[in-house]
């Protein structure tokens, strides 16, 4: 347990951190409000907060111009819609078009969505594990949804951070150079951290709530399909991707999401497409979750766990 003097010492430290916050955005005139309140009440507000509307046909624009007006911090970009679905690649390129317009250096850079909400201390208590940790690169909290449209449940593991709410310290994000215009962008990242010597973590006491479940707005198989395909694309070694895959068969609706996660994988195997990280990363990967599955077959827990 930290003493008084220095938890004081640690709670000045964070105070003086310098972040910036981008949200890509589409659409999200249910939840944008309650995700902007959740940002104003924060201990710790950003030093900018870019909001990039991309494309929304509702009501976005407008809710997001009303505080911009209350609140300096928060910018408002707007592209025009592509009318191309893009998962992942849409992202990351309404990403930059809201980080290609900071200036200035920050502590740490933030991708987080805008159908979240979170406690005011959610940012400040992620920054003391930053503080504590020199070598903590990437980390976000624990990301609740509700995948029969009622009951929150946990949709986070220790060792990886959901794409929804990502906090990058600015030495790692410029280490791994930055995001990947591709699905599975959210696992390309932190595989590059981890092979570089950073460490990656979700700190599950720190809740935040996502309204909009992953995949709704694809389908769910398609969304399996995609998630297989970007394994392939990350390196993903076979043999775990068919223990993921399996694994997921036990959830519903059964079989399903599995088989289409592991056909997806091969296809794109068949298909030789092009894998998003060097060679180094990709033996990097693969002999990590070689030692995961060994450490299943023998009964030890898989680290990060």
């Amino acid at each position: 347990m930290l003493s008084i003097e220095s938890s004081v010492l640690n709670n000045n430290h964070t105070k003086n951190i310098k972040y910036a916050v981008i949200s890509p955005v589409k659409d999200e005139a249910a939840y944008i409000e309650a995700t902007i309140n959740s940002m104003i009440e924060q201990t710790i507000c950003p030093a900018i907060w870019v909001i990039v509307n991309d494309g929304s046909s509702d009501e976005t624009q407008s809710i997001v111009e009303k505080y911009t007006r209350k609140y300096n911090w928060i910018k408002l970009i707007n592209r025009q819609d592509s009318g191309v679905r893009k998962r992942g690649k849409g992202v990351v390129e309404a990403f930059y078009a809201g980080y290609e317009t900071l200036s200035g250096i920050y502590d740490f850079i933030v991708k987080l969505d805008g159908d979240v909400t979170f406690g005011p201390d959610y940012f400040e208590s992620l920054f003391m594990q930053f503080y504590k940790d020199p070598l903590l690169g990437i980390a976000g909290g624990g990301l609740y949804e509700r995948p029969d449209g009622t009951t929150w449940v946990l949709y986070t593991v220790k060792n990886h951070v959901r794409g929804c709410t990502k906090v990058y310290r600015r030495e790692c994000f410029e280490a791994i150079g930055g995001l990947v215009a591709s699905m599975g962008w959210d696992g390309i990242d932190e595989w590059i951290a981890l092979a570089k010597g950073w460490r990656v973590r979700s700190f599950l006491s720190l809740k935040i709530y996502h309204y909009r479940f992953t995949g709704a707005a694809t389908g769910f198989l398609k969304s399996c399909v995609e998630q297989g395909h970007g394994a392939y694309r990350m390196g993903y070694h076979p043999l775990f991707m068919i223990a993921r895959g399996i694994r997921r068969m036990t959830d519903r609706p059964f079989l399903i999401g599995g088989a289409a996660m592991i056909g997806a994988y091969f296809m794109a195997w068949l298909h030789k497409q092009e894998l998003l990280a060097d060679p180094m990363v990709v033996r990097y990967v693969r002999q990590t979750q070689m030692k995961q599955l060994a450490g299943l077959i023998s009964g030890k827990p898989i680290h990060g766990d």
